[in-house]
């Protein structure tokens, strides 16, 4: 746990009790402040009682005595509307702030030089977060990772001068974190999401902007337009930058797929600086970084662990035994030629979109509460699909794209088991040669049938690992 000093001896309002908002109350109380802690659920409420802290409903609460207001990240801070309580401590010049916020106040008053890495990005961000904590660790390096990731920010251990934090952070953390400075931030990409929490495209980017802006260096990928205009913009401030891309060759920076020399396609790492390639790693045989979108997780990897001080050789040994990240294109093991993949975290079609371009023979199991746009922009990959198994509410949708595009033969399962036993059938049966890949890679949200994409991936998990001869892939050492 982080102690919250900087707080001690005042009271702060706090709304929403899951798992970072305890974790946030813990962190305060035990640095010294009060808390008044609140939330929609009563059986939230209870539990927070439970563990002893003051439960106060905040609809009738004195504002006036609260130094500052922590809000759950879930919680609409400006759109589709401001949260009630968000609108109580604008009314009493309340500062509405986050975890990542009191992190970041906590780590300038202790210690101030604590190396901190900030990933953000509308996909890889999880990935690129557990790829650079696996490599720092493997080197030796004392990590904390967590954010959006696995253990709220203020659970993990305080900054330290020989302590690395690596954190992801969402719109919704950045949003709320005025403070934010990382020594490393990381800007991976940027397409349409969240929309209906930040009303616009161009608020969206603007939040995840202002994280590498404010870091001691920033590692930006530029293989999207948007993300461009942040490093055209980062390198006229004058402060650190560094480039990645995984679809092209770069000047300056670290890219990957292409050879600095022919332009040909390939796994190598290729760091330039002062104009001077070298390859610096290759992900040839590494099936945890297979696919053009992990390529770009590795450069900045790569980036972020040479920005603190590690080798070349011991980034490169880092990637090799990194066993991948659960539920994004992880591997299962296999049945024969046949491998499974478990890519339950992609939750939109640009997400899923990096799986369809790993494989050549793909029984794709898709669907559940769908995205905007569905996955209309998906269809130049739709040659990769030998069948598609449609689940949850989306079915009638993406049944209506196949039907229109009229390349893709495809099933509707219904349920996931139902899913998982005919994709394995004829994935089994199918004649050749070379590899083939059961796809769980949903293109939805998980809501209609599974409380979060986690519980969706460890039910595919558990339907596949009962198959009759399957073999599961050795864990990575």
């Amino acid at each position: 746990m982080t102690p919250v000093t900087v707080f001690a001896g005042k009271t702060l309002a706090l709304f929403g009790l899951g798992g970072s908002g305890l974790a946030t109350a813990r962190a305060l109380v035990a640095g010294g402040a009060k808390v008044a802690c609140w939330d929609d659920q009563s059986a939230s409420r209870d539990k927070a009682a439970a563990e002893g802290f003051d439960v106060v409903d905040l609809a009738t609460a004195d504002w006036s005595g609260f130094a500052a207001f922590v809000l759950s990240p879930g919680v609409p801070l400006t759109h589709p509307a401001p949260h009630w309580t968000v609108e109580k401590a604008k009314a009493a010049n309340v500062p509405v702030i986050g975890d990542i916020e009191l992190f970041f106040l906590e780590r300038a008053k202790i210690a101030p030089a604590a190396p901190v890495v900030c990933i953000t990005g509308t996909n890889g961000k999880s990935t690129t977060t557990a790829l650079i904590a696996h490599v720092l660790q493997a080197a030796g390096r004392d990590v904390q990772m967590g954010g959006n990731i696995g253990t709220a920010v203020l659970a993990l251990e305080p900054p330290a001068e020989n302590r690395i934090h690596v954190v992801e952070c969402s719109t919704f953390q950045i949003d709320l974190a005025p403070s934010i400075k990382p020594s490393v931030g990381i800007q991976m990409n940027l397409t349409p999401d969240h929309l209906d929490r930040h009303g616009t495209f161009e608020a969206y980017g603007a939040i995840k902007e202002r994280l590498v802006a404010a870091s001691d260096i920033a590692v930006i990928g530029v293989d999207d337009e948007p993300s461009k205009q942040m490093a055209r913009r980062r390198a006229a401030s004058g402060k650190p930058l560094v480039k990645i891309s995984g679809e092209q060759p770069l000047d300056e920076g670290v890219f990957a797929g292409v050879t600095a020399n022919a332009g040909q396609l390939d796994t190598r790492i290729v760091e330039v600086k002062d104009g001077k390639p070298r390859v610096v790693a290759n992900l040839a045989g590494i099936g945890s970084l297979r696919g053009s979108h992990n390529a770009q997780n590795a450069a900045a990897a790569f980036a972020a662990c040479a920005a603190l001080g590690l080798t070349a050789e011991e980034i490169a040994a880092g990637f090799r035994s990194y066993p991948g990240l659960k539920h994004r294109m992880e591997e299962l093991g296999r049945i024969g030629r046949v491998v499974f993949i478990n890519d339950s975290k992609a939750t939109n079609a640009d997400s899923t979109e990096k799986a369809l371009t790993s494989f050549r023979e793909i029984f794709w199991i898709l669907g559940g509460k769908a995205k905007e746009g569905g996955i209309e922009s998906l269809r130049r990959y739709f040659p990769n699909i030998a069948r598609a198994y449609l689940i949850g509410a989306a079915s009638d949708l993406f049944a209506g794209t196949f039907d229109d595009d009229g390349r893709v033969a495809y099933e509707r399962s219904g349920t996931l088991d139902v899913a998982v036993a005919a994709a394995t059938k004829a994935a089994l049966a199918q004649q050749g040669s070379g590899e083939i890949a059961v796809l769980l890679s949903p293109a939805c949200a998980s809501y209609d049938q599974f409380p979060n994409f986690e519980v969706r991936g460890d039910a595919f998990r558990a339907l596949v690992t009962a198959l009759p001869g399957f073999e599961a892939t050795p864990a990575t050492t």
